[in-house]
Formats: C-alpha cells, structure tokens, sequence
C-alpha cells in the first residue's frame, strides 16, 4: 500500500510550496520525461520539484508523488517496486528527493524508465559527486540540470516583494547603465540602497532558507553544519572506500583553503600540509570539494583536458560560505567580491584565469574586479576588457557595477 507515501508526500507539498517562482523553472521545464537535478544542500531544489507538481496537479492528487528517499517513511522500499505500485494504480509523475542516499539508485532508475513507459521521472541530489559517477548509464534517458542558489537579483525580489528582470551578459555590458539605473529607482521606491542589500546577500542571501531565520547570523551556522554534512555523510555515502583519515584529511584541506582564498595551490606542499603520498589522491579530494559544492577551480585558458590540470586558483563557492567557514576577520573584501563574480558568471558561463586582468569569460571577455578606484592599469590594451567595481551604484563606459553580474539569472 502507497497511503503512507501519499500522506507524506503530500505533507511536503503543502509545507514546501511556495509563490515566488526562482529562475529554474523558467530556464528548464522539467517537461522531458526524465530530468535529474543535482545542487547543493538548500539551495531549493525540493521547492522547485514541488512548484512543478503544483503547478500541473492539486495537492490532493494521486496521479504524482513526492518522496525524499532518505526520510524514515520511505524505509527500506525499493525505489522499483514503489514505482511499479505507484504506475499500477495510474500515477504519471514520481520525484525521488536526494537520490544520492540510496544504493544502486542509477540502476533502478534506469529499469523504471525503460519498464514504465508513461511514467515521467524527477531525481535530485544534493552534489554532483554521485550523479557524474552513476549516471553515465542514464545518459541516454536523462537530461541533467544544475541549480544554484539565490542570484541577487531573486534576493532582491524576495526581500523587497518586487519582480525584476534578468538579463544576458552581453546585454549588460552595452547597457549596464540603464539597466543600472532602473534597478536602483525600483530599490528606492522601497526606501532601501543596492549596495546595503548587497552587503546582505553576500554574507546571507545565496541560500533561500535565509527567510526562515529571524536572526541571519543562524544561516552561517546552517551553512557551516551542511558542509560538514556533506563531506561527513554525502561523501561517504558516495564513495564508502573512504575511511575517517580520508575524511579528516579532506576536511583539513577544505580548511587550508578558506584560510586564504583566492588559493593558488602548490600542490607539494599542499601534500606536506595534508598528509598525502600522491598528486593524483590530492587532485582527486580536490575535485570532490568541488562537485560538492564547496570551491570553485579555476584553471588557465579552456582547456579539453582541464580534468587532468591543476587548478591554478581555487575559491570557496559562494560569499556566504567564505563567512560561515572563514573567521569574520579573514573575510577579505577582495576575495568577496571575486567569488560572487565568478559564481554568477559560473552559471551560465566559461571563467578562466587570463594572462592579464582577473577573469577571461567564454574565451573572450577580460574582467577586472575589485573596488570603486580600481583603474584600467592591467587590462588597458585589451580588446573587450572591463571593471566589474564594487560601492558604485551605476557605472560608466567599461566600469560597471559588479553587483549587476548578479543580474544575470
């Protein structure tokens, strides 16, 4: 019998349904018949998969169904035979929620969706660790997307209760200052300033769980806890060979690197620090942290090998971590400004590390990032080159407020 999986799952839907709708679902449909959605812990995709059942069934339906596989109604079922049941009495929708915590979940996914023909399938996981390592076999049938956290612009919105636009880079490179300045008349007509709720959103505002909290000071701590969670349990979930010296080795570089970000790894005396015999294991945990959510590497110019180099910088994934992880006094304005530029540009972008200026974007754009008297020095004779400067609320020519890449989604 599936009552008690109808009950919770509607439970869900009813508690996690919200009204704003985040970029997401405008940019992938969800309408293939198999999607996974892979992220970080609470960045939304829970949400997200339940404003997809809403919005094409009531909360009472018994034509979807909703399952966190992890949760202790969902037991020991097999995700096949829930499926099998769900499909006998007509389902048409089943969404398994942090897929990554069950066994063999690529196989049996791939058995429903060759067995269930009218049956349409949502996964999610909370990294792409397990989804890059099971899903080779599903490449055929699924369609992967990634979800990010908050962009500022959806920040905004939520904070503020207005609806703003986003727009494409090169748009905003050859408009920012009307764009600019119809975002900061918008703001003002709430009786607030972008660069104050700017400084929110890079200590708080990536994750949507923000609005639970009366206090933001308890999202840092949430934040830390997660990534805790993620190399403690995600990871050995994922790869169970991992002992706890692996793990306290992993954590420790997780902590190398916050204590000086940008890192420009050198990967001997990384070894020496962490303890490891061998570059591949070092690249290996590297690029753990990374499919986990918790840094960015970033090589030189797009390379088809880039898997086989070594990072040449390394930043924490987003503002917000660099101050749930970072002692407030290591929270350096500079290395703030950079890792929400390039977590924006990220999104929908290539970023590199250019011979000259901070960040070469899709091959062709040269940014430059840091404060309002930041000058052109570096980046002067190159072609497409720009300032993306921080405490300006519109800018000028080829200097442009970098707050505004957070209007890119």
């Amino acid at each position: 019998m599936l009552d008690d999986l109808f009950n919770l799952s509607r439970h869900f839907i009813r508690t996690f349904n919200r009204k704003y709708k985040r970029y997401f679902l405008k940019k992938y449909s969800l309408e293939n018949r198999f999607n996974i959605i892979i992220g970080q812990r609470g960045v939304g995709k829970t949400t997200a998969i339940i404003q997809f059942i809403s919005s094409k069934y009531d909360s009472l339906t018994t034509k979807a169904l909703y399952l966190p596989v992890d949760h202790f109604v969902f037991g020991k079922r097999k995700l096949y035979e829930t499926a099998e049941d769900f499909y006998n009495l007509g389902g048409e929708l089943i969404c398994f929620d942090e897929i990554h915590k069950y066994n063999n979940w690529a196989q049996e996914l791939k058995s429903i969706y060759d067995s269930f023909p009218k049956l349409k399938i949502i996964a999610s996981g909370s990294s792409a660790m397990e989804i890059q390592k099971e899903s080779y076999d599903l490449s055929r049938r699924a369609i992967v997307n990634k979800m990010q956290g908050l962009s500022f612009r959806e920040y905004i919105d939520l904070t503020l209760n207005v609806k703003t636009k986003s727009y494409p880079l090169e748009f905003i490179l050859n408009q920012h200052e009307e764009i600019a300045a119809d975002i900061v008349k918008t703001i003002e007509h709430k009786k607030k300033k972008v660069l104050g709720i700017f400084k929110d959103y890079l200590r708080f505002g990536y994750y949507p769980y923000f609005l639970e909290f009366s206090d933001p000071s308890l999202c840092l701590v949430i934040l830390e806890q997660g990534v805790r969670t993620t190399i403690e349990s995600d990871l050995l979930a994922i790869y169970p060979a991992l002992s706890g010296i692996s793990i306290k080795k992993i954590k420790k570089l997780l902590s190398v690197i916050a204590e000086s970000v940008p890192f420009t790894p050198d990967l001997k005396r990384l070894k020496n620090i962490i303890e490891i015999g061998d570059e591949r294991t070092l690249k290996n945990y590297l690029k753990f942290l990374e499919d986990g959510g918790m840094i960015i590497n970033l090589t030189k110019k797009s390379s088809a090998l880039r898997e086989l180099e070594k990072p040449e910088k390394i930043y924490l994934n987003n503002p917000n971590q660099i101050y749930a992880i970072s002692p407030e006094s290591k929270a350096n304005i500079g290395n703030i400004r950079e890792t929400f530029f390039v977590n924006m540009l990220l999104s929908f972008h290539t970023v590199n590390l250019p011979k000259y200026g901070d960040f070469l974007v899709d091959d062709r754009f040269t940014f430059e990032v840091g404060g309002k008297k930041k000058g052109f020095s570096q980046v002067k004779d190159l072609p497409d080159s720009y300032l993306a400067l921080d405490d300006i609320e519109i800018g000028i020519g080829k200097k442009i407020p970098v707050w505004l890449f957070g209007f890119l989604y």
